[in-house]
């Protein structure tokens, strides 16, 4: 039976209008994106099929594009929409961060950056540049490692911090692993860019561990 055939209140798009995104499941959301199936199968089923084969949506929608084309009902248009879909809601967070004081804003701030880190496969050291109103000046991937660190450098981390003249930042980085516990690592490295940024004047007010699903904040640890 196709979806359209099925009772209204059972449609996912129907139910998405009516009463918002929250109360679909993973594969009815991915099912509006695909937006329809193929004989034998309906939107819903191919999502489902694809939570499956990929293990959760998060491995699906951060897989590699040529693991992803091909599969049932994925041709590049679809993964293009999808993959699109993505950037439209870090781009989201991004505009209100860029609008309100990052500070008042955690819930968006932390979205963002989960959302920017947590599916990389080698560790990312990142800096938030903020105005002199907190609010975000620009994003800035600093240092790239592997999957167990990455090697940071204050001289060039204050050489970026005063070109994009920043009043302050946060910083944010990955861990691969999942955890988002700080290490003693962190927080050294913390102690030292905050030292080397306190001689131009520059605040830091926090330092964001992205883990699987959450971030740790330096600043609500008492580490900053």
């Amino acid at each position: 039976m196709k979806i359209r055939d099925w009772p209204v209140s059972e449609r996912p798009r129907e139910r998405l209008i009516a009463d918002g995104p929250s109360g679909l499941s993973d594969g009815e959301l991915l099912a509006v994106l695909i937006g329809s199936g193929k004989p034998g199968f309906t939107a819903v089923d191919v999502a489902r099929k694809l939570i499956v084969e990929f293990g959760s949506l998060r491995e699906f929608l951060s897989a590699e594009p040529r693991r992803c084309l091909g599969q049932l009902c994925i041709g590049p248009a679809r993964y293009a929409s999808m993959q699109a879909a993505l950037e439209l809601a870090r781009r989201h967070y991004r505009h209100v961060i860029r609008r309100e004081c990052a500070l008042a804003a955690p819930a968006d701030m932390r979205s963002y950056v989960l959302t920017k880190l947590r599916d990389k496969p080698y560790e990312v050291f990142c800096c938030l540049h903020l105005d002199v109103h907190h609010r975000l000046i620009h994003f800035q991937e600093l240092f790239r490692g592997t999957t167990d660190g990455a090697n940071i450098y204050p001289k060039e981390v204050v050489r970026e911090v005063i070109a994009h003249n920043a009043f302050a930042v946060i910083f944010a980085h990955n861990h691969p692993s999942g955890t988002a516990e700080p290490s003693p690592a962190d927080r050294l490295v913390t102690r030292r860019l905050k030292e080397a940024l306190a001689l131009i004047e520059v605040k830091v007010l926090d330092h964001l561990v992205v883990g699987e699903t959450r971030c740790v904040s330096f600043a609500e640890r008492g580490l900053i």
